[in-house]
């Protein structure tokens, strides 16, 4: 196939194009470069399976030729992002989600949504399973992201039900490992920043709250069995192996050999107290299901965050 990647430079994007390269596919990644970064994606440079497009998909989106499957990352994807840069938060969402599925229907391609965890916001139930509506503070610090994907999500099918675009929608939940920026304010690659440098570990609330942490190559995996899934609804992508930031905090500062301790700061607005995923979906449908414990994707992220100038 030849595949569309819009954040293509990003965390999630760049490793997507190496996976389907290495499957044989042909890799288009276009990207603003607002958090992504070309860094992420420059030993493809020069690959005959591998195309770069600087451009912001929030504006109209042309690329020559057949184009099989467009799949939409294009997203600011931390906290520090979305009070940093609210509008373009929206309009990626928004105007971008527009855009891109424009492209997939002048194509007759597929089109993926990567969408995420926070559309269940503080959730009410957990572990989340995808009939779950959410809930979510829509004028919240949070919420030019929630309900950018929101919107997404149902304007993904609206084109789908309308246009009759192939879908696919998939909801992200929380993803590590290399190519994570140091300091975009997201748990894992703070926490090993911190404790690299033997500074104090910060950990918001009594670091009671409850993440689930993916590694990127299972994340991955499970993106591509659900491109060739044929599936239209909404689908978990996550690990449901469920750990307070506490217990994280102690492990990275146990698989460093930090001398750092946790300091603890105020709870952020709106932060979820809950995070887990029902993968039951995806694993009835192809049979995904994480497969890197977590030990070993923290030693794999902090070997590339130690490596870093």
């Amino acid at each position: 196939m030849r595949i569309l990647i819009t954040g293509g430079a990003g965390f999630l994007g760049s490793h997507l194009s190496d996976f389907l390269i290495s499957k044989g596919h042909s890799v288009i990644a276009m990207d603003n470069l607002i958090t992504g970064s070309l860094k992420n994606i420059e030993h493809l440079f020069g690959n005959k399976n591998f195309q770069f497009i600087k451009h912001d998909v929030t504006n109209f989106i042309h690329v020559p030729g057949k184009i099989d499957a467009v799949m939409h990352f294009a997203s600011p994807a931390s906290p520090i992002d979305y009070l940093k840069i609210p509008i373009p938060t929206l309009k990626v969402g928004a105007l971008g989600t527009h855009k891109a599925l424009g492209l997939a229907k002048e194509k007759g391609a597929i089109f993926m949504l990567a969408s995420t965890s926070e559309v269940y916001g503080d959730p009410l139930v957990n572990p989340q399973p995808e009939t779950y509506w959410g809930n979510v503070n829509p004028i919240g610090p949070r919420g030019v992201y929630d309900e950018a994907k929101r919107f997404a999500e149902a304007m993904t099918m609206a084109y789908h039900t309308y246009h009759k675009v192939d879908i696919r929608i998939v909801r992200i939940f929380n993803t590590y490992g290399p190519r994570m920026r140091g300091h975009d304010g997201r748990a894992v690659p703070e926490f090993i920043r911190q404790a690299l440098k033997n500074k104090p570990v910060t950990v918001f609330g009594k670091g009671q709250q409850t993440r689930s942490f993916c590694y990127v190559s299972d994340l991955v995996n499970g993106l591509y069995k659900l491109l060739l899934s044929g599936y239209n609804q909404p689908v978990n992508i996550g690990n449901p192996h469920e750990i307070t930031l506490n217990e994280l905090a102690k492990e990275i500062i146990k698989i460093t050999g930090s001398k750092s301790k946790i300091v603890y700061k105020p709870l952020p607005v709106d932060d979820p107290k809950v995070r887990r995923p029902d993968i039951s979906r995806a694993q009835k449908l192809f049979k995904w299901k994480p497969e890197v414990p977590l030990v070993t994707g923290l030693t794999n992220t902090i070997q590339y965050f130690k490596g870093i100038k």
